[in-house]
């Protein structure tokens, strides 16, 4: 396993010709470090270099990390995110060998001058200070700092840890602004990362409880893709599921330490579906830092922030923890079919989660509008491509770049007819009213409110057969069904009809199907995946609708 994670790293050193890292090293030279993407970089090619890979590249390794080591003490260009990693490089490189013992002390000898006030964007100098995922990137830094013996960092850890625990609810998770579901997997992997390498101050033991308590929570929310749960700001790249490896080595660590070698097991399943996915992607050429096709230069799908340079390599970074982490003789549980479970999380993560039958669903009942919609926003089903459905909705005025303009909030959810005009619940209340399981299926009905007061209950259950829907309430009813046509690269076929429609992407082929009239509702848009047209199916009272997935003819 610890192979893979290197093999994986060194496929994302790919994506960076010799001639991209050239340019990009000219660039901090001629205009000095402004953030972490080049840090990170030239930490993954030392990384790599200690391992036997790449080894080419030595000399303007060297080079590369003279700089870094020099100017992060004295350039605060979030070096919140890259001291932990040239500190893991130079340990690597000291473990392994791969340049000299004078490269590595001048390493460290740079690295010892940090004073954080002059090399940290943000640190906590008081305890009542609010503060989210940057502090802890810090505080495990300067904690990596002390493991290696370049100082005694434990009070200036321990301040920005107080900090850091007030944003922990009552599971485990990580509540970041807005509540992104990626930024509650990477504080709890920083954390993750805090323990294993040795932090046993004042805090271990409510860390530990909250990780526990949280890593039960998240082997439910990992679809059967391997994907991390979508939903808010940096979501749908390629780093996403190597902050969920992190958390399910510790995990996997942690049970086997008790002996629960069935529960280790099952995490080290997950970091196996995980690190599938992330190979998923990395084999596509040329090599997207995002799971889209379109060309990077256009950064479609992304925030302005999520650019090549910075998110691409800290897949390597990422992938890298989790490799420390790792424990080789811990065996991962034999893939089989997954009992059916549902699971809702509290309203300010506005989840739930259904899966059965090798499908896997994820609602979102109060979506935040720069990103998402509220709706069913992904059904997978294992062995598939994630956009054959809807991997994730469409929000009508996203805060990521795109090439077309949304006229609408798209997902899967219900709607009605007034005065000739469709409205659909991507916008208005949502209630989780049952949410159950039984050995081969599970249910959940949702109660959606308007703001004129009309009410729709929609029914879902789901199998091995795929989703089935039942939508009621007065006069005309409709279901949403997106229609995914463009990944950037590749157009979809899309196959309407009068009660069903299908679209059929890379040897899958997703089946909607009514007992009602399906019309194309006109309404185009976008997300990170590419891009969507909205169909619907209408009845009068009641609507019935089913979705499967299968593999094309």
């Amino acid at each position: 396993m610890k192979s893979r994670y290197i093999s994986l790293m060194n496929d994302t050193l790919y994506a960076y010709s010799v001639e991209h890292m050239l340019r990009y090293f000219d660039d901090v030279k001629k205009n000095g470090l402004k953030e972490h993407g080049f840090p990170r970089l030239t930490a993954n090619i030392g990384i790599l270099i200690a391992h036997g890979y790449r080894t080419e590249l030595t000399d303007m390794f060297i080079e590369m990390m003279d700089f870094c080591c020099k100017n992060v003490p004295i350039v605060k260009a979030a070096n919140d995110f890259s001291v932990k990693e040239l500190i893991f490089c130079i340990m690597a490189l000291e473990k392994n060998g791969g340049v000299s013992k004078e490269c590595t002390e001048r390493w460290r000898n740079d690295l010892a001058t940090i004073e954080p006030k002059n090399c940290y964007t943000v640190y906590a100098k008081s305890a009542d200070d609010e503060l989210h995922n940057w502090a802890l990137f810090t505080a495990v830094s300067e904690h990596m700092r002390k493991v290696i013996g370049l100082r005694d960092t434990t009070d200036f850890v321990d301040l920005q840890l107080i900090t850091q625990l007030r944003n922990l609810d009552q599971n485990g998770m990580y509540r970041d602004p807005n509540n992104p579901m990626v930024y509650d997997l990477v504080p709890r992997g920083l954390f993750s990362v805090l323990l294993h390498f040795g932090y046993n101050g004042k805090y271990f033991s409510e860390i530990d409880e909250a990780l526990k308590k949280a890593g039960l929570l998240t082997l439910k929310m990992q679809s059967v893709t391997g994907e991390i749960p979508y939903g808010g700001r940096s979501n749908q790249f390629m780093h996403n599921e190597a902050h969920l490896a992190i958390v399910f080595e510790f995990e996997a660590k942690r049970y086997a330490k008790e002996g629960n070698m069935a529960l280790a097991g099952k995490f080290k399943l997950g970091v196996e579906l995980a690190l599938d996915n992330i190979a998923h992607w990395l084999s596509k050429k040329p090599m997207r830092h995002i799971k889209n096709r379109f060309p990077t230069e256009t950064k479609y799908g992304c925030e302005e922030y999520a650019y090549f340079d910075k998110y691409m390599i800290t897949t390597a970074s990422f992938l890298y923890a989790a490799s420390l982490i790792c424990d080789e003789s811990i065996p991962s549980a034999e893939e089989g079919e997954q009992k059916p479970y549902t699971l809702t999380l509290p309203e300010h993560f506005h989840k739930t989660f259904m899966a059965a039958g090798g499908y896997f669903l994820e609602f979102d009942t109060n979506a935040d509008p720069h990103y998402d919609a509220s709706g069913l926003g992904r059904v997978h089903k294992k062995g598939a491509p994630s956009t054959v459905c809807c991997s994730l909705a469409c929000a009508k005025h996203p805060n990521t770049v795109l090439d077309v303009e949304n006229a609408s909030d798209i997902s899967l959810c219900a709607g009605y007819v007034t005065e000739n005009q469709s409205r659909f619940a991507t916008d208005c209340r949502y209630e989780v009213t049952e949410l159950c399981s039984d050995e081969s299926s599970a249910h959940c009905t949702i109660k959606n409110t308007f703001d004129d007061g009309k009410i729709l209950i929609s029914s879902y259950g789901l199998d091995q057969n795929g989703v089935s829907v039942t939508v009621k309430g007065e006069g005309d009813v409709l279901y949403m069904l997106p229609a995914f046509v463009f990944d950037g690269e590749e157009n979809t076929v899309i196959e309407p009809a009068d009660r069903s429609l299908k679209i059929s992407y890379k040897g899958y082929t997703c089946i909607y199907e009514a007992d009602g009239v399906i019309f194309d509702t006109s309404l185009v848009g976008g997300n990170r995946n590419g891009h969507f047209r909205a169909f619907a199916a209408k009845g009068n009272g009641e609507l019935n609708v089913r979705i499967r997935i299968e593999k094309s003819l």
